[in-house]
């Protein structure tokens, strides 16, 4: 391929072409670069043809460098990142500069952004405690955040000015969050799985990394902690230890009051490079039968809440009702998946 020029540093057509199906597609893996790149090629070249076999990674790679080198002064930027469930790598153009959710008003209205807010405090606050770390949303638990609470009514409300719209943040339908998560999927920010949840995409974690960390990390412990994070804080967005990259699904250390995560796909490069000692790197502690992050963590907690509750008989009434709604809260990821 690199005798018709596109796999050096000179910007032309064929860069241009694939820059505009990367736009479409939003994230891709070099697989399927292949055939795209090769038809490219190909067009620019139709007395030559290009196979999908004559792209190596080694020119698939130049192409992103020529790329990054073009759009970097846009505040873009070509980015990778390993899928944390299917261990692929994803490719996918992010802003590397605006705040996130500013990005999204181009094409969603000022409610549909309140909306995707919600689910993102689900995601990272209400379904990830000490306990059970979740990171993700059943469409269940979803739909229910398409009106905003009372509370987050409330404070809308105090810090409105005169002369602000009063329909601002009214929520959505059912129907139109539900048009706005499929919207989301198919934008690439977030992912469904088989079991039901919704997660943020891999193009979502890279472009999203610095809006989760001092959104969600610099965030007082409020309403709706585990007060069992009173003791330590509970660190909500965390990096792999071997990767350094944002865990939502992966293993955790098994001594719950440590805050090292791994992604499923680093615990074996971690042992290998600390000469196959199976411990934490943080504190030492015996990395065995380490409990889940991500949505398998939701049956887990679902299932201890209910061992704790039932083994409790002492506390009186009241204590008991604290015990069997915090069963029932913690147990929404799990029932709202198996109803879907």
């Amino acid at each position: 391929m690199s005798d018709n020029g596109a796999a050096n540093d000179d910007y032309n057509d064929t860069h241009r072409a694939f820059l505009q199906a990367l736009l479409a597609r939003q994230t891709i893996t070099f697989p399927d670069a292949k055939p795209l790149l090769a038809a490219i090629q190909s067009a620019q070249t139709p007395n030559r043809p290009t196979l999908p076999e004559d792209i190596s990674q080694e020119d698939f790679e130049n192409y992103v460098h020529t790329l990054n080198s073009q759009v970097s002064p846009f505040d873009l930027e070509i980015r990778s990142t390993l899928h944390q469930q299917t261990k692929e790598r994803i490719y996918a153009l992010v802003n590397t500069t605006s705040d996130a959710l500013t990005q999204m008003a181009t094409i969603h209205s000022a409610d549909e952004i309140a909306f995707v807010k919600r689910v993102l405090d689900g995601m990272f606050e209400t379904y990830n405690t000490q306990r059970a770390e979740v990171m993700a949303v059943t469409s269940m638990q979803a739909l229910k955040l398409a009106k905003p609470s009372a509370g987050e009514e409330r404070r809308r409300e105090s810090t409105q000015t005169q002369g602000q719209t009063q329909s601002a943040n009214v929520g959505l339908t059912m129907a139109q969050a539900e048009k706005v998560l499929a919207l989301m999927v198919e934008q690439a920010w977030f992912e469904f799985s088989d079991r039901g949840f919704y997660t943020l995409s891999p193009r979502a974690l890279m472009e999203l990394r610095g809006w989760l960390i001092e959104t969600y990390n610099d965030q007082a412990q409020g309403e709706g902690s585990d007060a069992e994070e009173d003791d330590g804080e509970h660190v909500k967005i965390k990096l792999c230890q071997a990767c350094k990259e944002v865990v939502t699904m992966g293993q955790r250390c098994p001594n719950l009051t440590c805050n090292a995560r791994l992604h499923g796909h680093c615990v074996g490069n971690l042992f290998r490079a600390q000469g196959g000692r199976e411990e934490c790197p943080a504190c030492k502690h015996a990395w065995l039968d380490a409990p889940p992050v991500g949505e398998k963590a939701a049956r887990q907690g679902a299932q201890q809440r209910r061992t704790t509750a039932s083994s409790n008989t002492g506390g009186g009434a009241s204590r008991g009702r604290r015990q069997t709604q915090s069963v029932a809260e913690e147990s929404d990821a799990e029932s709202g998946a198996n109803e879907e």
